[in-house]
């Protein structure tokens, strides 16, 4: 009987349920697939070239599954307590006709249990289709082709999703079972003539708290827009960025909690506006509710704003590292060596009379032969076939460029540095990296001869800078290259060892000035100037670089194979013993393409994935608040209904509510978001290019569908509880 009654309300209260099932729909239907990841890589032919990325893809949405489950379970809650409130009346006619509290309680549980099975199958079937297509959008990521496309169902995403859906549901149940417990008769059958207590506020407090608030929001812009993100993480820039955090956050919070008040005495100057139609009615319903609802509108705000800017930055930086990696690997295979300078050999000596170690270390001005040391290194180190990395047996052409610090020996000034330039031609770069190591420490010094070596290595026309000139090379973005092309065009000069430099050339040749296979720019600058400079001015070893392809008759996947084998690295020391130099990063191009892939993965599912589902929970809790609103006030409708008032009137009436609650947060969200994206574009293109282009359309799509969708929803809902109170008779 119970079981019966229960599929008798699902059917009856369908309305009621479908922001619920709605939203736990679309909740399976992201997990189950975002979860099948494993499985789609594997299809896509991505393991085949990068080994554990299902795995480790995987893992990172299965963690994040868990962490978003408990959020929509919070949500459902939210979304479970507009079905409470609007049939606590039938509940306590359930207790009056002789119905215990446990039958009741029952009766909710079967309820429930049956739209998240209902929601479990029709998401899962979602899902599948989905995760279908998701195959072929993994494959346009990661770049490969599908061989052997086939269908497929994933039990282990079936059970992170039937976990979710479990918990989701218990955290619902014992919500319900709480309320039933608690409340008593008589307030369930008088529920309905209830409302929320509303204290209306001062017109003229609130409009004076509005405008305080946007002030505290612009005060915010300002604050980002000069000082920028902490790119160092410096505690001064920690703080600052920290102050304007909350300036934004209080300032947020007080714009809604006034937004009523501005709207009131906005519309009340314009008096043809504000007694036009149903105007008057709806501003003073609107005021009542930004009232009650002003910090969940506030934070829906700022999820928002997490939203768009992770969707798009995220995006944006997977499109970046795409476009740059082919231009960041101009060989098979690249290593580097950081020498050792003074005051490095200074500190690492005392650590290690203080440790014991023996080790001694000092400086060198002599470079060291990057594939002659590869042979210090032994391969397979504890076995029996232990033997040493012969890096010259499967290396073709290759070239070595030597770096050196700009700092002369003995002196703590350098030469040549970023802020320098920037002055001169009075560009400053972005706020926020004034003390990041880039601009503050100088830039490398390259020999002209080592320079042309590179340049016939990649097949470029060699340089002639004479007796007095120099070139900078850099492949950095445009915010950092902007300034050395400046600089060049207007014959900014520098002095090395007491000899004026003029520039050789008008701009930085982006192409080449890659000296290591990276995704990202890595050459902050470099200044090529004649070679007997460096000498006279005592310029010490900073960074050794070799760039080298895979000999004749040496395939790619052989080369690639030998130079990943398990070695241990042997100690670049002088003639007396004295470590001089420290391996650093090597990589070969199908690494450097691998790891771009594996980001480019990783960032685009995340970005998406928790893009989605807060997009989702920010629009079911508006769908929540505004289906509840609209419960509360259909005594009001039917009064206008009788009064003469048109039901078209009404319905546009609560439109233009339902407009201000969707759109508010959504344009103030975006505000913070454009504020934040323009300080982000600078930082980031101090490393490449960052177009946002199309992840802005990505953007827009997952608004239009999930946002869009959740609106057009409310204002249905919306409409048929209007027309059932105005079609409805008065209660005795």
């Amino acid at each position: 009987m119970l079981c019966k009654i229960a599929l008798g309300n699902v059917r009856r209260a369908g309305k009621d349920y479908l922001v619920y099932l709605l939203t736990l729909t679309l909740a399976v239907t992201v997990f189950y697939a975002f979860n099948t990841i494993s499985v789609q890589v594997d299809i896509a032919g991505v393991t085949a070239q990068n080994a554990g990325m299902g795995e480790t893809l995987g893992g990172v949405i299965s963690w994040l599954t868990v962490f978003l489950g408990f959020v929509m379970g919070f949500l459902m809650v939210y979304a479970n307590n507009f079905i409470m409130k609007r049939r606590k009346k039938e509940f306590g006619l359930y207790q009056v006709l002789g119905m215990s509290r446990w039958q009741v309680a029952r009766i909710m549980a079967m309820e429930t249990l049956f739209v998240s099975l209902a929601a479990l199958v029709l998401g899962v079937v979602l899902g599948l289709g989905l995760s279908w297509l998701m195959v072929f959008f993994t494959a346009s990521i990661f770049k490969t082709q599908i061989a052997d496309f086939r269908f497929f169902f994933s039990l282990s995403a079936f059970m992170l999703t039937v976990g979710c859906l479990v918990a989701i549901f218990l955290v619902t149940l014992v919500f319900n079972l709480r309320v039933v417990a608690r409340a008593k008769i008589i307030d369930l059958m008088s529920a309905s003539r209830k409302n929320e207590t509303v204290h209306v506020r001062n017109p003229w407090l609130s409009a004076v708290v509005f405008v305080v608030g946007a002030a505290a929001i612009g005060i915010a812009y300002a604050r980002l827009l000069h000082d920028g993100l902490p790119y160092d993480g410096s505690p001064d820039g920690m703080t600052n960025f920290l102050i304007t955090t909350v300036t934004v956050v209080v300032g947020t919070i007080l714009f809604f909690f006034g937004l009523s008040g501005f709207l009131l005495k906005a519309l009340q100057a314009a008096r043809g506006l504000y007694w036009r139609g149903l105007n008057m009615v709806t501003l003073r319903q609107l005021a009542a509710k930004v009232n009650t609802v002003s910090f969940s509108m506030a934070m829906i705000a700022m999820i928002l704003f997490l939203a768009i800017t992770s969707v798009t930055t995220g995006m944006s930086l997977a499109g970046v590292m795409n476009e740059n990696v082919e231009h960041g690997t101009p060989a098979d295979y690249s290593r580097i060596i950081t020498y050792i300078g003074e005051q490095s050999a200074a500190e690492l000596n005392a650590s290690s009379e203080q440790n014991g170690s023996g080790t001694r270390y000092a400086v060198t001005r002599e470079p060291i032969d990057v594939l002659k040391a590869s042979a210090l290194d032994t391969v397979d180190p504890d076995s029996a076939d232990a033997r040493p990395f012969d890096l010259a047996s499967i290396i073709g052409r290759s070239v070595q460029v030597d770096v050196y610090d700009s700092t002369p020996l003995g002196e703590s000034v350098p030469l040549v540095t970023l802020n320098a330039l920037c002055e001169a031609v009075d560009m400053p770069l972005p706020a926020g990296t004034e003390t990041a190591d880039m601009t503050s420490f100088g830039l490398g010094i390259m020999k002209e001869s080592d320079y042309n070596r590179y340049l016939r290595f990649r097949g470029f026309d060699e340089i002639d800078l004479g007796e007095d000139g120099y070139l900078i090379t850099s492949d950095m973005g445009a915010t950092v290259n902007d300034v050395y092309n400046a600089a060049m065009a207007k014959g900014v000069t520098i002095d090395i060892a007491g000899r004026e430099l003029y520039p050789a050339a008008d701009a930085v040749d982006y192409e080449a000035s890659v000296f290591q296979n990276a995704m990202f720019g890595m050459n902050s600058g470099s200044v090529v100037v004649p070679d007997e400079l460096v000498d006279e001015a005592g310029l010490p070893l900073y960074y050794g670089y070799f760039l080298g392809d895979y000999a004749d008759g040496v395939s790619t996947e052989e080369g690639d194979a030998y130079v990943r084998a398990y070695r241990r690295y042997g100690d670049l020391t002088d003639s007396d013993g004295a470590v001089v130099a420290l391996w650093g990063q090597e990589a070969t191009r199908t690494e450097t393409y691998e790891s771009v892939d594996s980001m480019n993965g990783l960032i685009s599912y995340l970005a998406i994935y928790i893009g989605f589902v807060l997009v989702v929970a920010c629009a079911a809790i508006l769908t929540i608040q505004q289906l509840s609103g609209v419960a509360d006030a259909s005594g009001n409708f039917r009064i206008l209904s009788e009064l003469g008032t048109e039901r078209r009137d009404i319905a546009h009436s609560v439109l233009a509510q339902q407009t201000v609650f969707f759109v508010f947060p959504l344009v103030l969200g975006i505000a913070h978001s454009c504020v934040a994206l323009s300080v982000i574009i600078k930082l980031v293109q101090l490393f490449g290019g960052f177009a946002i282009g199309g992840a802005v359309g990505l953007t827009a799509v997952i608004f239009v569908v999930a946002y869009g969708g959740y609106f057009f929803v409310t204002y249905l809902m919306s409409k048929g509880i209007v027309g059932d109170a105005i079609r409805a008779r008065h209660s005795l």
